[in-house]
């Protein structure tokens, strides 16, 4: 089963009525990814399959360590050496997993581009933000360099950096985190990608500038007729921003679906429990949050049942020596979950080797 389509205008209340039509663009299936260290195998990601679509913003969200950010640097080739990954990852039916890194070089900031958690640790500081987001544009597309520049001040332009022409030769120390940020998205859209991945993008930003950047980002997938591939772990974020949820614990899949769906009939106890966590505007004065009480396993040995067991309230006998069925239908389309004891009603089993 795949899911995918044609993206209504606004991702926060048609998300719906999203439906598939078409291709994937990224397509992931059985992505496992282990790293070995001195302690053991870390066991970061074990068998996901997801795909992104055209125009679509699909969020993967999930607590720190649930393989979320692996698994799309896993698709960009950006894993350190001692990665050991298998299984298969495809851009427009090119096959990612062996590529020379030559041709993954040319792939990387002109069919796929990524916007990074921390811009000031991604940005040189001793280059101007104008070359940095030139440069890539010299190298994918040859520019040279009066055309890149022109090229750099049009992007900051796009992403709300004002009095770009005087800016573009600016420091990154002379941006502020959120205007760094914005730079970032710039750069990453400089070669019109079509598929745009942000890993967290508005971590450590207050609220405001928060709303702003997921603003610009939208701006940008836009301008460049993109797809947007979110990693999060905020679902305020995901409800904002996204058409699909794929929602990540302890290396798998715990349940996928349309936002709405999700949202108003989550089935893994799980992903109740992420959103009873967010802080809303109708809770009653007073009440608190519900936090998910207990932390995520070890990935040097994860469990051999349900990772989620120890903290699931729902939790049998079956749950610490099996691991959960393989996805299975909810109760509207393109809505799975991975659950001995669902929320909600599952219906047919769908087969391991399924597309999700």
């Amino acid at each position: 089963m795949s899911t995918g389509g044609a993206v209504p205008s606004d991702p926060a209340t048609g998300s719906a009525t999203w439906q598939p039509d078409s291709t994937a663009i990224l397509s992931v299936r059985d992505l496992k990814v282990d790293f070995v260290t001195d302690d053991g195998v870390v066991q970061a990601v074990r068998g996901v399959s997801w795909d992104v679509y055209e125009g679509e913003v699909l969020a993967i969200a999930g607590e720190s360590g649930s393989g979320k950010s692996v698994s799309v640097l896993a698709a960009m080739g950006l894993l350190p050496p001692d990665a050991r990954v298998s299984g298969s990852i495809s851009h427009r039916g090119r096959e990612l997993l062996g590529m020379p890194e030559k041709q993954l070089e040319r792939l990387r900031g002109s069919a796929m581009s990524m916007v990074f958690q921390d811009p000031m640790t991604s940005l040189n500081p001793v280059m101007s933000v104008g070359d940095q987001i030139a440069e890539g544009a010299r190298v994918h597309r040859k520019l040279r360099r009066k055309p890149a520049r022109e090229r750099a001040v049009e992007l900051l332009d796009l992403v709300g950096i004002a009095d770009a022409a005087r800016r573009v030769d600016a420091y990154p120390h002379e941006f502020s985190g959120g205007m760094r940020q914005r730079a970032m998205i710039a750069m990453a859209i400089a070669n019109d990608p079509d598929v745009l991945i942000a890993d967290e993008p508005t971590t450590a930003l207050d609220v405001t500038i928060q709303a702003q950047i997921l603003d610009v980002l939208e701006r940008a997938r836009q301008a460049v007729d993109s797809a947007l591939i979110l990693i999060t772990h905020d679902l305020g974020v995901v409800a904002r921003t996204a058409h699909r949820l794929f929602v990540m614990y302890a290396g798998r899949t715990a349940e996928t679906g349309m936002v709405d769906d999700v949202f108003e009939h989550p089935a893994h106890p799980y992903t109740a429990g992420l959103l009873a966590a967010i802080p809303r505007l109708d809770t009653p004065r007073g009440r608190r949050l519900i936090p998910i009480e207990g932390s995520p396993p070890s990935m040097l040995s994860p469990p051999p049942g349900c990772a989620f067991q120890p903290r699931c309230g729902r939790a049998s006998d079956l749950c610490p020596k099996n691991p959960p069925p393989p996805l299975m239908l909810v109760s509207v389309p393109s809505h799975y979950s991975a659950c001995h004891h669902p929320l909600t009603p599952l219906q047919t089993p769908i087969a391991e080797d399924s597309d999700v």
